[in-house]
């Protein structure tokens, strides 16, 4: 169902891995159904699922191997496995979702019954099993396409969903899905969600209400908001490895894109980086996904432009690359770091190498520590500012402008 791109003689930067097109090209640059809007690897980083377009759900095993890159794949085919859901897909989900500190009965569960869940345009979630390739059952309740899905990170089957009718759900697959919470506030489509890594908060985010949807996920009632001045597109949020940052994509058509780390626990803006100020009239050059890297503190961004992985800790950009204008809208790194998915619109999928980066022995500590405790309680300790700035990411630098290639300063 994949072929490798071929035959146009040009010159592919050296940091790409592979890249995959669907079987069923678009007709047309800008068809509707045939865009790749999720990318997903495993828990365990075994797999790889992508929605190649048309109600279509291609799973197979990662590393790629020479076959799945440079030739034709049918269904089936050396431990792939291709789901037709019949309606365009717009989010992917692997669960159970264990993290370090998950229980090791649950990561052994998690390995055994890794379900594949996707939310479709029709407003259904359907949930399949990874192993058998069959369809464990269908969540029916959204209204509308559902654009987001995610799995608790602490090896639990709680399943929460993003959908554009307004409302978020939390669904316990382990009664199958019966009576979820539902989660009412926003009058806008909701786009994205994210949770905390240990379990705590939810922050989703809407297409159009220029702030962030704070949940608390032990008793299902928004907690706050995260607003903005200026009216902006909100398009992505996702939470650090630890926790105490919260990263938000927004932009505006007419003055480019913004991405913003806030402090969860005090609703604090900590940091902005904004878009080339030479480019940010344009209009096509939007901000449409980004995700934090499992390893260190990398967070990758891709707008119109390029693909760009910005080193928070050290305020570098590490990379810079895939500057065609295909429109990328999803992205995710691999659960050991080292390699990033990107979805476009055309229905493709490409696979970036990451520059390799050791965490510091100081992050390691500071990640341990923020994971279990809050920016109040660490405020509250009575350690010199300067590392109490460390703990809480104020050391960073408060503003930041990303110059691209033609004006970098």
């Amino acid at each position: 169902m994949c072929t490798p791109a071929r035959g146009n003689n040009v010159k592919e930067p050296p940091d790409l891995i592979a890249e995959m097109r669907a079987a069923h090209p678009p007709r047309l640059y800008g068809t509707p159904d045939c865009e790749t809007w999720s990318v997903r690897f495993s828990p365990d980083g075994t797999l790889f699922a992508w929605s190649m377009g048309y109600g279509v759900i291609k799973l197979q095993p990662w590393p790629l191997s020479s076959r799945d890159i440079t030739s034709s794949a049918e269904a089936g085919r050396g431990g792939e496995k291709t789901f037709n859901c019949k309606f365009l897909v717009w989010a992917l989900a692997f669960g159970p979702c264990g993290s370090s500190r998950a229980s090791p009965s649950r990561l052994n569960k998690a390995k055994q019954d890794l379900l594949l869940a996707a939310g479709l345009h029709n407003g259904s979630i359907q949930v399949w099993d990874t192993v058998t390739g069959y369809l464990r059952y269908t969540l029916n309740g959204h209204q509308a396409p559902v654009r987001d899905l995610l799995f608790c990170p602490n090896g639990s089957l709680t399943l929460i969903s993003a959908s554009r009718d307004k409302t978020l759900r939390v669904w316990d697959l382990v009664k199958k899905g019966s009576n979820p919470r539902v989660l009412r506030g926003p009058n806008h489509w909701v786009f994205r969600v994210s949770i905390s890594p240990d379990c705590s908060i939810i922050a989703s985010v809407c297409n159009l209400d220029s702030k962030v949807h704070l949940w608390s996920l032990r008793s299902y009632t928004l907690m706050k908001h995260l607003k903005y001045e200026q009216e902006r597109t909100m398009a992505a949020c996702e939470f650090s490895m630890d926790g105490a940052l919260l990263a938000v994509a927004s932009y505006h058509t007419h003055t480019g894109w913004w991405m913003d780390l806030w402090d969860p626990y005090t609703a604090d803006l900590v940091t902005r980086v904004e878009d080339c100020e030479q480019c940010g009239y344009r209009s096509d050059n939007l901000l449409t996904s980004l995700s934090f890297s499992p390893v260190g503190l990398l967070l990758a961004f891709k707008d119109y432009r390029a693909l760009q992985i910005w080193d928070v800790e050290r305020d570098q950009l590490v990379s810079d690359t895939d500057h065609n204008r295909a429109g990328v809208v999803c992205c995710a790194f691999h659960p050991q770091g080292g390699v990033i998915a990107t979805g476009c619109r055309d229905g493709h999928v490409k696979f970036w190498r990451v520059p390799p980066i050791v965490p510091s022995l100081r992050h390691l500590c500071r990640v341990a520590l923020r994971f279990s405790v809050s920016t109040y309680q660490v405020q509250a300790l009575p350690l010199p500012k300067k590392l109490l700035d460390y703990l809480t990411y104020r050391d960073i630098p408060t503003q930041k402008i990303i110059y691209c290639k033609e004006h970098h300063a």
